[in-house]
């Protein structure tokens, strides 16, 4: 293998990078304990309703026009084009969703029933306790798996960009109040799936380089392997992120909050792969003694010639 001078000094800016970091998982923790997720019916329960207009709707006489009525407070918003409207509708004591589309079709005269959805609270408590355990779940298999293909340094490093990663992705949606739905949590595992693959190409050239290049410092074997990664991990990157932002301009509202947790995991697992899983690896004191061979001893040493 070739030991070409690296081109850039990944390892001499990790401080500055550990400051970004901190920066970010400390702006995300305060917009988690501030505004908080802005959970979509899927979690909070309740009913979503998507009505349709002949001409451009009025959004304010429309939230007023439910907030008068026994539905009270009411999320209104358009729905993809000015003539379609998204209601998020508190819990209601009616019987079923058509007597909730019929007292909706009553108060708002005019508008076309498209879509009727309800959640019932026992539902969204349930799916929020198994959206938090899927998360635990999966950085529990994570660490479980790169402890055994690598070792307990280079596990931790891998858990701390997941982690760094998920936080950010949380963070934002908090900040930005973006609908917190089930497609975002999709989201969310996906972005975990995708930053471990990653963080995995990377260790597995620094396991590699870490045994050919014996006489080099941990330091320096890190900065050459994520040099001889970096063409592979912008490409991938770059090629997922065009696909994400044809769906985020061009698939549409209902998956709008979906494609914007996307980008934003990637573009966050791209950054963490580098400047978190390896930077916290080093930290960890990784050396090459970590990751050579065990030599098993048979007794039939003094035996061989």
């Amino acid at each position: 293998m070739s030991t070409k001078q690296y081109k850039f000094d990944f390892m001499g800016h990790r401080l500055p990078a550990y400051l970004f970091s901190g920066v970010l998982l400390l702006g995300s923790v305060a917009g988690l304990v501030t505004k908080g997720l802005n959970f979509g019916i899927d979690f909070t329960g309740g009913t979503l309703v998507e009505l349709g207009y002949p001409e451009p709707a009025d959004l304010d006489a429309i939230r007023a026009a439910l907030s008068a009525s026994e539905f009270g407070d009411t999320s209104v918003q358009a729905f993809g084009s000015p003539v379609d409207v998204l209601v998020r509708l508190p819990q209601s004591n009616a019987a079923s969703d058509h007597d909730v589309s019929s007292r909706v079709l009553e108060v708002l005269p005019g508008a076309e029933m498209r879509r009727i959805e309800f959640v019932g609270p026992q539902i969204g408590e349930e799916l929020t306790e198994d959206g938090a355990l899927a998360m635990l779940y999966a950085l529990g298999g994570i660490l479980i798996y790169v402890m055994i293909r690598f070792t307990v340094k280079f596990a931790a490093g891998a858990i701390a960009a997941l982690v760094h990663d998920v936080m950010f992705v949380l963070g934002f949606f908090a900040l930005t109040q973006i609908e917190f739905d089930l497609a975002v949590l999709a989201a969310i595992l996906a972005v975990i799936g995708y930053s471990l693959n990653d963080t995995i190409v990377v260790f597995d050239r620094i396991r590699e380089n870490f045994r050919r290049l014996r006489k080099r410092e941990s330091v320096d074997v890190i900065n050459i392997s994520l040099n001889q990664t970096l063409s592979r991990t912008l490409i991938t990157s770059f090629t997922t992120l065009l696909v994400l932002l044809a769906l985020f301009f061009l698939g549409g509202e209902l998956i709008h909050a979906f494609a914007t947790a996307l980008i934003v995991g990637v573009v966050i697992g791209t950054y963490s792969s580098i400047y978190v899983a390896s930077t916290m690896t080093l930290a960890l004191g990784v050396e090459k003694t970590d990751l050579m061979p065990v030599q098993k001893d048979d007794g039939m040493t003094e035996t061989r010639p």
